[in-house]
């Protein structure tokens, strides 16, 4: 019984272990992850030009799951999968009702870059009082308040991607629809896995 319950967790240990001695390997990746990201978004040349565009997403995407991964190793195997189901059940619901509804989100652009600005103020709120004090229902709250809002731009960015909506994006500019879409539901994992997870 005792080994049984103790071969995930010290499977767990060595990751977790390198990943808090090499703490600078996770802010390259998040550098990469924030120049590729603004790259991608901001500059029409680089996303519409083969073969630079599936470079930079290339990029993009290895430095958002080695980010993503090493949030993981923070957290327990079931609450990580938890997580991975949770997040899979959402975005294949999502892309769903999509397809179907007649409720046209891209209409909302403006509620939704307001959704956009509360969230990122309450996040930064949120982190310096959890700084100076961990308040765990505080924690909480903004880890639902995220999940919530980022499966709304979820639903969003799928509307743009699909067109026949009141604003879509070019044919030309997919990867940008692949960076938003990718980018939605890395951060709608990393949420839910604040609400169900417990920390190593």
């Amino acid at each position: 019984m005792t080994g049984k319950s103790d071969t995930p967790s010290s499977e767990r240990e060595p990751v977790s272990a390198f990943v808090r001695r090499n703490t600078a390997v996770y802010y390259v990746s998040y550098a990469v992850f924030i120049v590729t990201y603004l790259t991608l978004a901001c500059c029409q040349g680089p996303r519409r030009r083969f073969p630079w565009n599936i470079i930079l997403l290339t990029l993009f995407t290895l430095a958002m799951g080695f980010m993503t991964g090493t949030i993981s190793s923070m957290y327990q195997t079931k609450a990580v999968i938890i997580a991975m189901i949770i997040t899979a059940v959402v975005s294949i619901s999502v892309t769903i009702f999509c397809f179907q509804t007649k409720v046209d989100f891209t209409s909302c652009t403006g509620l939704f870059c307001v959704l956009g600005i509360v969230l990122m103020v309450t996040g930064i709120v949120t982190s310096i009082v959890l700084y100076f004090k961990y308040v765990y229902w505080l924690h909480m709250v903004y880890a639902a308040l995220g999940a919530i809002c980022f499966t709304l731009f979820l639903a969003y960015d799928t509307q743009l991607v699909l067109g026949n909506r009141k604003h879509t994006i070019s044919p030309e500019d997919y990867i940008t629809g692949a960076l938003q879409i990718y980018t939605d539901i890395i951060y709608i994992f990393t949420f839910v896995l604040q609400l169900v997870g417990d920390r190593n």
